[in-house]
Order: structure tokens, then sequence, then C-alpha cells
């Protein structure tokens, strides 16, 4: 069984401490470095987290025994001993990610390297409580079978990424409406031990995209960013002190909830004006089916009349909606990703660079758009992320919600 570890409330990310009574940050830091870095020698773990040779020694030798890192090949071609690197060992620790979506759900196990090993997914009209919580019933049993019989017990939760409030995102009528109303007073981690023992972590779906970008996308470049991830609706996540911050509720990055103006003047939400559903309406209106959005998630060449005007639209408002955020807090950066293909995405990022030319940046630093790499997968991996991150990694914003 892999060990859980405790938090502490450090908050000195760069300096390990030597006393033993908070060994576990100490390991925290060990594993965060592993993971941004790859591969580290000791003696470069040993200056990276300022703690004395000893002391790291001990400390590696408890994480291989615990198989939650592994030694690399030897560096050779240098004077003296071979410099042997240390890894996360893909195999140390899995997890289970879980996103659910307005049309479609995916399930993916995921191990400590950030390895996507297997992937389910289901489609629906709307998502309603009693067809999400089988396909994540069922779907564990899969994932689970398809790992050796002695790493089963190595999967250290369930993440579920999801859209906060869900029950309000929906057009329904009737006992359809009422039925769909249930996600109100569902309780998540209740509803899975109906079926499984393993700890749930339910984080917002936009937040976990951003979890996934921090930690295996270019962002981990960046100290501090905001992100978007444009789904059926447009939401985001904020990134402090190298580690994503959720806030006192869970609730923080809500950017899709920034106020905009519409065009007759009337006061509405980023989710109103720069989401995937202004999209689908613009191809219903033109008597296309907005399916093919998802049943062609690579190549929307065959609607390009349409995405174009919508990614100019987008683009404004994500111009407009950055300078908004900056004015807040000076981030090095904002990230785009979303659920559509890549040419959609480096096209929409370069749009909203210049736009960004003609906005009024008084008083402001104009921050860098970069365009995210995860993609359509984000969410999902996300909400996998949220149970290895609470009991492995280091969260540099640790006590920030309670001060």
């Amino acid at each position: 069984m892999v060990r859980s570890m405790d938090g502490n409330a450090v908050k000195e990310p760069g300096i390990g401490v030597n006393q033993r009574g908070i060994r576990d940050y100490n390991e925290r830091l060990t594993l965060s470095i592993l993971q941004k870095h790859k591969a580290v020698s000791a003696a470069d773990l040993a200056r990276r987290t300022g703690l004395s040779k000893p002391t790291v020694s001990t400390i590696m030798r408890k994480l291989e025994a615990d198989g939650l890192i592994m030694r690399g090949a030897p560096l050779r071609g240098k004077v003296g001993k071979p410099s042997i690197p240390l890894e996360l060992n893909p195999n140390g620790a899995f997890s289970i990610g879980m996103k659910v979506g307005r049309r479609s759900a995916d399930l993916l196990l995921l191990d400590l390297t950030g390895q996507v090993r297997e992937q389910l997914y289901t489609t629906y009209e709307y998502p309603m409580p009693e067809e999400v919580f089988e396909f994540l019933r069922r779907g564990i049993k899969t994932l689970s079978e398809l790992l050796p019989s002695d790493q089963r017990s190595r999967i250290c939760g369930i993440g579920i990424g999801t859209p906060f409030e869900l029950w309000r995102w929906h057009d329904l009528s009737g006992p359809s409406a009422e039925r769909f109303r249930q996600w109100k007073d569902i309780d998540y981690p209740e509803q899975v031990a109906e079926f499984s023992d393993l700890p749930v972590y339910v984080v917002n779906d936009s937040t976990a995209a951003c979890h996934a970008e921090h930690l295996f996308g270019p962002a981990r470049g960046f100290r501090d960013f905001a992100y978007f991830y444009i789904g059926s609706f447009v939401g985001g996540g904020v990134t402090l002190n190298g580690t994503v911050y959720e806030g006192n509720q869970g609730n923080a990055g809500a950017l899709g909830s920034m106020r905009t103006t519409g065009a007759l003047g009337e006061s509405q939400q980023l989710i109103d004006t720069a989401s995937l559903h202004m999209l689908e309406a613009r191809l219903v209106e033109a008597g296309i089916d907005p399916q093919v959005l998802w049943q062609n998630p690579n190549d929307w060449s065959s609607v390009h009349r349409y995405v174009e005007p919508w990614i100019g639209a987008t683009a404004q408002e994500l111009a407009k909606a950055s300078l908004s955020i900056c004015s807040v807090i000076d981030f090095e950066a904002i990230l785009i990703d979303g659920a559509f293909p890549d040419d959609v995405r480096n096209e929409l990022v370069e749009r909203v660079r210049r736009y960004l030319v003609n906005q009024d940046t008084r008083g402001l630093i104009t921050p860098v758009i970069e365009a995210g790499s995860i993609g359509k997968n984000a969410r999902g991996i996300g909400a996998a992320i949220s149970p290895m991150f609470s009991q492995y990694l280091l969260n540099t914003n640790a006590g920030l919600s309670s001060i």
C-alpha cells in the first residue's frame, strides 16, 4: 500500500528543514522537484532543497522503499563516479479522474508521472446523476482490472472535475429539469462510497484543467499565471507562487463569471460571450447539427465559416478579460486552452495578442499570451491529479485559505 502523507502548513517552498517532525514536508518537496525536473541527482536535490546530503539520502531511501521513486541510468562522461539521477516511479501511485461535461464524461487512469494509462468515454444529451455515477462505477472496475493485482492497491483516490453549480447549466423543463436539479444536493463522496472505498476529491473542472497545465505543460516556466479553459462554458484558474490556488471555497479563478457588456449595452458574464455554446448556437441557426464539433474534435474545417467569426468575437472578449484580471494581480502570462483543435486554439491565441495591442493598458503591465498544451483532456487529467497532489506533492499556497 502506498503511504499517504499528511499536509504541513510550511510557507517556505524553496527551503527544506532538517527537523524530523516535519519530514513529510521534505518528502513532498523532493517529490515535487522530481515531478518538475524529471531526473535529478542526489547532490542536485541537496542544492535545490537546502537540505544536508545525509538528510537527502535518508529521504531517498524512504521514498525508494515506498516505491515512489527509482534510480535512472548512470550519467557518464564526467570526472569521478557516474552520477545516478533519481526519478519518479511511474508505477509508484495511480489515480482515477473523471471529467463531467455538458455533453460527455471522460474517465481515465493516471500514473505518478502524469501519463494516461487508459481512458473511457461516454456521451449524453445531459449529464443526469444516475448515468454519470453508473459510468464511474463501471469505469473504476474496468480501469482497476487493467493493472496487475499487486499495483491496484496503489490507486490513491478518485478526482472528479465538474462545473460548480452544475444544476444551473441546462435548458430542460418538467420532470427532466427536476431530475437534473438533483445535482444541487448531491454529495459526491457519499455517492461514490456506495461502490468504492477510495477517497474522493472534487474540484472545479476548469481549475482541474489549470492543474494539468501547471504540472505538465510549458506553464511550468511561469510562477504566476491566469488560465482560460473554453469548453461548452468558459472557465479558468489561477496559479500563484508556483501552485494552483483554489481559494477558500475552491472557486478561485471563476473567470467565466467576469462581467462584460453585450451588443446592446446589457450586463453579461464572460460565459455568455466566450464559450463554445455560442458556436453551437451559430451552427443550429444555420441548420447544422452541433454534434459535428464533438464527432470530429481534431478537425473543424467543415464548419470553418462559422468557427472563424466565433474566434474573432471570443478573442475580443478574452483580450478585455485578460487586462481586467491583471489589474488585480500582475500575472506574468495568460494561458488559453480548450476543447477544440490545435489550429483553432493557435488562431484564437494569435487574435487575442493582436487585440491587446489596441486596448487601453494604462497602469498595467501587459501579460504574455500563450497557448495551453494539454487540450481537451486537460479537465480529466487535472481531476486525476487531485488525489496525487493532495497526498504527495507540495502546495506552496498551503495555509493561505485559513490565514
